[in-house]
């Protein structure tokens, strides 16, 4: 059972790196990656857990793009986590997302409704490694008795459009490309079908992109089989796993819910082994 998209508390998921791949061997999963947002801190915890439990680790990461104001999330993967550059990349892509998440906070307070700003910033300034995003503020709602789930916290507050959302600041989706392929990564376009801009795809992979994740937990039979076809004609490969965050609002109920078939995890180790410019 193949998962190649994880999260752990380095970013917005429950699990530590090690619960995390304890959760994982439970499930029977035997290739993992972690895929925090911004961060590679979670990785070599994750990776000495693996070790430890027999499980294939995938270095991997989800570095959130924007392009016309809509978030592109783009996962790479066998990325090498101490790349000079990758990590300098990452430290800006969090700064604006404490910056954004300290917007919202203030949104928030105009509103009427005052939230320990501190207590949420404080394990990302604490630890900056650390990648904060809006479930941060959705789990603060919840906990002061504003909303009743943080589903219902993004729906009321923090989703677009809501009175509390701000837009997001970040690199276009070529030049994080381009940062996973210069840390020795292969890059895939993250859940398309929450993205909506199918009609992008194509230019994105005349950018490099290398993948598309067909296999989502937000994917029906449907979706997967389109965006199988998208990457056949595209000459892209298939990406795919859980989203698992251990939280029940948010992604999958348990790592390897979602999978990647084999043939096309050996895809993606072959891109891999391909010099980044005969890539795509």
């Amino acid at each position: 059972m193949i998962d190649l998209h994880t999260h752990t508390t380095a970013s917005d998921g429950r699990c530590a790196p090690a619960e995390l791949v304890e959760r994982a061997r439970a499930a029977g999963v035997t290739v993992l990656s972690v895929t925090d947002h911004d961060t590679v801190a979670g990785c070599a915890e994750a990776r000495a857990a693996c070790a430890a439990s027999g499980i294939e680790f995938v270095p991997g990461i989800e570095i959130t793009s924007v392009r016309e104001e809509v978030d592109v999330h783009l996962l790479g993967y066998f990325i090498d986590p101490e790349a000079p550059a990758l990590l300098r990349f990452l430290a800006e892509q969090r700064q604006r997302r404490v910056d954004r998440i300290a917007k919202m906070i203030r949104r928030l307070a105009d509103l009427g409704i005052p939230l320990d700003a501190d207590a949420i910033l404080r394990p990302a300034l604490e630890k900056p490694g650390t990648s904060i995003g809006r479930p941060w503020i959705a789990r603060a709602l919840v906990a002061g008795g504003h909303v009743a789930t943080t589903n219902d916290a993004f729906a009321q507050w923090l989703a677009r459009g809501r009175p509390a959302f701000v837009a997001r600041e970040g690199a276009p989706p070529a030049d994080v490309v381009s940062q996973v392929h210069a840390a020795g990564g292969v890059a895939s376009m993250a859940h398309p079908g929450l993205v909506r801009r199918d009609e992008w795809i194509a230019g994105f992979a005349a950018d490099g992109l290398d993948a598309i994740e067909a296999y989502h937990t937000n994917h029906d039979e449907e979706a997967t089989g389109r965006y199988r076809a998208i990457a056949q004609n595209l000459g892209l490969a298939v990406t795919g796993g859980s989203d698992y965050h251990a939280d029940l609002s948010h992604g999958s109920p348990h790592p390897g819910s979602v999978a990647l078939p084999r043939g096309d995890y050996e895809r993606l180790v072959e891109i891999r082994r391909r010099p980044t410019g005969a890539r795509g």
